[in-house]
């Protein structure tokens, strides 16, 4: 029953004093951090740290390196410039993203939405997700919807299934995509009635958020389990994250477990150039190398695609080993519209 997991997800760390009866902390300097980004860890994922600084931590646990980022932007991929009306993304032409929720079991201290996820700018009121709709449904190019947010399923059952429904009510929507972390941080979300509620509405396609081996947990395996066995098709996006991931051998670690958990590798993301995360970015240079040493050494089935968001909104480029910067560290890169955008690798070049 929902009641059940919104009990567990109650249950959650709010605050950094909490996490001060198993660390030592300075708990009023992580304060400063969490008056300006939400802070919350689920128990499940709470439990996965096991010392300050190591993967899980730096993920979920605030620190003060978010305020001390000015060079980067709020919204480097110009969302908002490229939302029609509220919650609405239409970056290509014939997929959009819909932010139905804003608020997520963890905050990810790496988050791309930073500026508004789990913030009182970025609530979602019922006047703007009619008006995502109607655009859905009077746009006709779109075949593809992908429910984002926050976390989608942070949603009840009955409200997600509104969600689906209306989607699946509009001729020209094909493909419904989820993208979810909640299989990582709160598996406790994915249920029986979850997974018989989307597979009501095929064909739908999860991807979810896996970026360290210690993640894949057996509550995970479970979870990604029961949305596999109900025709889910999931997929797997994992951000290239300094001193969580940036090794060649935890990243092939990673990608060949989520094989045996039926979750197949799609995107390696390079940082986004988002404030308040400036000190997880890891050079593209560094991007490279670890695709290098994952071709022939990991089955193709594991082998992601590494991408570079480009800024203002120009659409994600995938990058192959061998591509080389020029000696400025920039990289030329082709948008999917065919234009030529350089991309500086200095912009990598921060403080640690």
């Amino acid at each position: 029953m929902n009641n059940r997991w919104q009990t567990s997800l109650r249950d959650s760390f709010v605050s950094p004093a909490e996490l001060a009866e198993k660390f030592n902390l300075d708990v009023a300097a992580m304060g400063t951090v969490t008056g300006r980004y939400p802070f919350r860890i689920t128990r499940h994922y709470f439990n996965l740290i096991r010392e300050i600084g190591d993967p899980v931590w730096r993920q979920s646990v605030p620190d003060l390196k978010e305020l001390h980022d000015s060079c980067q932007l709020a919204d480097p991929l110009n969302e908002s410039g490229l939302s029609p009306v509220p919650g609405l993304i239409h970056r290509y032409p014939d997929r959009v993203v819909w932010l139905i929720a804003n608020s997520c079991a963890v905050y990810c201290r790496f988050c791309m939405r930073k500026r508004q996820v789990g913030c009182s700018s970025g609530e979602i009121s019922p006047t703007g997700s009619a008006d995502a709709l109607d655009y859905i449904r009077e746009t006709a190019t779109i075949r593809d919807v992908i429910l984002s947010g926050g976390d989608p399923l942070l949603l009840d059952d009955a409200s997600l299934e509104q969600i689906l429904a209306s989607l699946r009510q509009i001729p020209h929507v094909e493909i419904i995509r989820i993208g979810t972390r909640m299989p990582v941080t709160f598996p406790e979300r994915i249920t029986p009635a979850l997974c018989s509620l989307i597979k009501r509405y095929h064909p739908v396609y999860l991807n979810t958020h896996f970026n360290h081996p210690v993640e894949l947990t057996e509550a995970s395996r479970i979870a990604c389990a029961m949305l596999a066995d109900a025709g889910i098709q999931l997929g797997n996006q994992t951000v290239l994250l300094a001193g969580v991931n940036d090794d060649p051998a935890v990243m092939a670690e990673l990608c060949r477990k989520l094989l045996t958990i039926r979750v197949k590798p799609y995107y390696l993301h390079q940082m986004d150039l988002v404030r308040g995360t400036a000190h997880f970015r890891t050079t593209v240079k560094k991007g490279l190398e670890i695709m290098g040493q994952l071709r022939g050494h990991v089955s193709g089935l594991a082998v992601p695609y590494y991408v570079i968001d480009l800024p203002e909104g120009k659409g994600k480029v995938p990058l192959l080993p061998g591509d080389g910067a020029a000696a400025d560290g920039s990289y030329l890169l082709r948008t999917y519209r065919g234009e030529l955008v350089e991309y500086r690798d200095s912009a990598t070049a921060l403080p640690g």
